[in-house]
């Protein structure tokens, strides 16, 4: 059998090969196919063993080795049926003719990295994880972990892993103990100015200037006052959620300003942002600068 797995989840195309090697009463072998040569061909995809009726190859990067993957093709029908042969590959090129090929007579499987759109899946796998893994986790614990981390698996294993040390999970403790991602900080951001919070902005300010990228967190900060227009203008919260995936949570969270502000206040806040978003372009002041200005004029509102 040849399977081809792609994608940019690398967590969990991880977990569907170590899921095969579990399966697999032998020892999977693992090759680099970025360093491999035509001349291995053979006894990779043909060769027998005296030691095992079957084997089961894992090929890694094989599209990284122009010459050899424009080959691997025509050696398809030549695989044994004793040897399983898995190929990994982030992004294969559709348009080569191995690829067709494969796509005819492999089975493929696509993991794709999760994004805000999947914070409900996001949030149950957390909760099956924490399972497995003992921790006692409680819905909300989970949405708060998911909104703190964000929904990139690997962060997300590695969160549980650092809760499993501790007796009690709580609120608290997550935030406690698990850094936020820059979308939370983000968020936290916005809100305090939301909130009028002159002197949290400042601080908040203060504290990201040290590890963030300004202009990255400009962006997402301009994706906040865009969510907020989308919930003034909309009305409805399921939609709002749905159409621009945003999480119902972030949602209700903006609800209130929403109806404070209402439609003159965002056309102010779109414009404090726009009137930031040309200093920048034109290196008028320090980003941090203009981030901060930008916020306290959304704070005075």
């Amino acid at each position: 059998m040849i399977r081809l797995m792609t994608g940019d989840n690398t967590f969990e195309v991880e977990q569907a090969v170590r899921a095969l090697v579990v399966a697999f009463s032998g020892v999977a072998e693992r090759v680099d196919g970025s360093t491999l040569e035509l001349k291995q061909l053979p006894d990779l995809l043909m060769g027998v063993t005296l030691f095992a009726d079957k084997r089961l190859v894992i090929i890694k990067n094989l599209s990284e080795n122009k010459d050899v993957w424009a080959n691997f093709g025509d050696w398809l029908p030549r695989v044994s049926d004793d040897i399983d042969v898995v190929l990994v590959e982030a992004k294969p090129d559709k348009r080569t003719a191995t690829y067709k090929e494969l796509k005819k007579q492999a089975t493929m499987t696509e993991f794709v990295q999760w994004t805000d759109r999947d914070t409900a899946k996001a949030e149950k796998w957390v909760l099956d994880e924490a399972k497995r893994q003992g921790i006692s986790l409680d819905t909300k614990c989970a949405q708060v972990l998911v909104r703190r981390v964000g929904p990139d698996q690997w962060q997300l294993f590695h969160a549980l892993e650092k809760l499993a040390l501790v007796d009690g999970v709580t609120v608290d403790v997550i935030e406690a103990l698990i850094d936020a991602n820059p979308a939370e900080n983000v968020f936290n951001l916005f809100d305090a100015a939301l909130r009028g919070d002159g002197a949290k902005v400042t601080a908040m300010v203060r504290s990201l200037e040290v590890s963030e990228d300004p202009y990255r967190l400009f962006a997402l900060l301009s994706g906040q006052s865009f969510q907020l227009a989308a919930v003034v203008t909309s009305g409805q919260t399921d939609d709002v959620a749905k159409d621009f995936g945003i999480h119902p949570y972030g949602v209700s969270k903006l609800e209130s300003s929403a109806r404070r502000l209402g439609r003159g206040g965002i056309r102010k806040i779109i414009r404090a942002f726009a009137e930031a978003d040309d200093d920048m372009k034109l290196s008028r002041a320090d980003p941090w600068l203009l981030i901060e200005r930008a916020l306290m004029k959304v704070a005075s509102l």
